[in-house]
């Protein structure tokens, strides 16, 4: 294909169209992500995972052009001068489209309009609907003996057409896997249609509603009794109709919605940095997360304290490490001073917690000591039995608002310590409405707290009478020291981990719901992916 260019356009215009897929952000593919890594403008719209959006810089211009059917905030015309008119003032443009761009995604429409303004473009395919959402209803999209053809349909046809396009004969008579996009509103349409042109009443159907996320909604019936069972449920789009034997293996087939959290809303309260491995965790299990952090890790005031520590390292007996920001921070001073762990030849190290043990490993850091039970009176406790503690001079760099009580009980024993400001947890700004609606709403099943300093800043943005409202949702704590800063607040911790790291905590909320399986799940209101 001959593009020819515009000599008033920047050299490197170039519009990108990428498939979000269907709603799960995971099933983005690499070359989409790392496009939407190096793009000046990303227009997205509404079937568009916004967690996808993570992958952008910072400084990206994020445009929403959000449709849904029948309601659409930008008319496919306008979205198609926008790409034009972004791609002249801009290098890189992403269009990012839910499912498949050129599976019912109107991309061939943007697509035709930059060819004929002259600019460059690329497509990266997406994971269709019609493909994924399947599979993760337990559904196969083909199988030997049942289905051997797979057939993509629309449910909502240009509506400036007098005539359908469809032939609904064909259709009727065709014995693999029928699937309509965007049909539930035409429901009762396909369904007579189907029966009317030779479809068998008894044809098993499902619908498939946010297919992919942990919000999905799957029915199954029959075309003769599917319009009843969907009333019922007041099932709505978007959605797909799935049509063919293929749905009978259902039951058999169905692992994404047997996840032990399917379908619970959870709040992560950590800092957004530190988010990443409790947020995988809980979306491996199943589970919505929404992200709310309420702390922020910032460098002290000044480093002055910490890097003379640092350069007088060998007066010390023992370093004590409590938090891997603990141990990123030191690292960090050590190398701005040309120094490396080398120079702790001879002092002990100990670490609370095995993240902070085994970030300190990965520095290729043996740790001489690691309590058991990850608080400080247990490292005393341990310290005590191992080691003559009077005269011996103890370094704990760690948070400018941490327990005193470690420190003082050093003292006591007669022990040197100098505690220094590593770093410090602020509150982060945000705005909590959105939360806050939410929970009023029930539509929140979980929130979890990973130390005392999230609970307070957590409470921090709610009223006394708001904070009421959290008497309704479920809390999970991840120790004893965080479960007593919650019960500060009149509050009741349901989930406290044995093992105080995130994947204790994880696994404490996993047996918490599977020991109440038969309660339904509160929330009902509708997620955007």
């Amino acid at each position: 294909m001959k593009f020819i260019m515009n000599k008033k356009f920047k050299k490197d215009a170039k519009v990108v169209l990428i498939g979000a897929g269907p709603g799960d952000p995971d099933l983005l593919t690499l070359k989409g992500a790392r496009y939407l890594q190096q793009a000046d403008v990303v227009v997205y719209d509404y079937l568009a995972n916004g967690q996808i959006l993570s992958h952008c810089q910072p400084e990206a211009e994020k445009i929403y052009v959000g449709k849904t059917a029948g309601s659409h905030t930008f008319p496919q015309k306008k979205i198609n001068q926008l790409l034009v008119e972004k791609a002249k003032q801009n290098g890189l443009v992403v269009r990012l489209k839910g499912g498949d761009p050129f599976v019912f995604g109107r991309g061939g429409e943007e697509v035709l309009a930059l060819y004929e303004a002259g600019i460059d473009f690329e497509v990266v395919p997406g994971i269709t609907a019609g493909i994924a959402s399947l599979c993760y209803a337990g559904i196969p999209a083909t199988r030997r003996g049942d289905s051997s053809s797979l057939c993509f349909i629309t449910g909502h046809e240009d509506p400036t057409k007098t005539n359908s396009g469809l032939n609904w004969h064909a259709i009727a008579n065709n014995q693999g896997t029928l699937v309509f996009y965007m049909g539930v509103k035409n429901l009762p349409l396909i369904t007579n249609n189907l029966i009317k042109y030779g479809k068998s009443p008894d044809t098993p159907v499902a619908l498939i509603r946010w297919g992919t996320l942990p919000c999905q909604q799957t029915i199954a019936g029959r075309l003769k009794d599917i319009i009843e069972r969907a009333s019922e449920a007041n099932f709505r789009s978007p959605a797909l109709i799935v049509v063919g034997d293929v749905v009978r293996y259902r039951n058999s087939m169905n692992w994404f919605e047997k996840k032990p959290l399917f379908g619970r809303k959870i709040v992560i309260t950590r800092a957004r940095a530190q988010s990443s491995d409790l947020d995988t965790h809980l979306r491996e299990s199943g589970a919505e997360v929404v992200q709310f952090p309420t702390i922020k890790i910032e460098p002290p005031d000044s480093w002055q304290s910490l890097d003379n520590a640092i350069r007088r390292i060998e007066n010390y007996h023992w370093i004590i490490f409590t938090s891997v920001n603990g141990v990123e921070s030191f690292r960090q001073r050590l190398f701005a001073g040309g120094i490396d762990f080398r120079q702790l030849k001879g002092i002990k190290i100990a670490a609370i917690g095995p993240a902070t043990a085994d970030r300190l490993h990965q520095s290729g850091v043996m740790v001489d000591l690691q309590p058991e039970n990850f608080y400080a009176e247990a490292l005393i406790d341990q310290l005590k039995k191992q080691e003559t503690l009077p005269g011996k001079k103890f370094l704990l760099p760690r948070a400018e608002e941490a327990r005193v009580v470690l420190r003082e009980e050093l003292v006591k024993e007669g022990a040197s310590v100098d505690e220094i400001t590593a770093y410090r947890t602020v509150p982060e700004t945000g705005h909590p409405g959105e939360i806050i609606e939410q929970i009023g709403a029930g539509d929140i099943d979980l929130i979890t707290f990973t130390s005392s300093s999230t609970v307070r800043n957590f409470m921090g943005f709610f009223t006394e009478k708001q904070i009421n409202q959290l008497r309704n949702v479920t809390i999970a704590s991840i120790g004893p020291i965080t479960e007593k800063t919650v019960t500060q607040y009149g509050l009741h911790s349901h989930i406290v981990a044995d093992d105080y790291t995130i994947p204790g905590l994880v696994a404490a909320i996993i047996n918490h719901y599977s020991e109440i399986t038969t309660q339904p799940i509160k929330h009902t209101k509708e997620t955007k992916g």
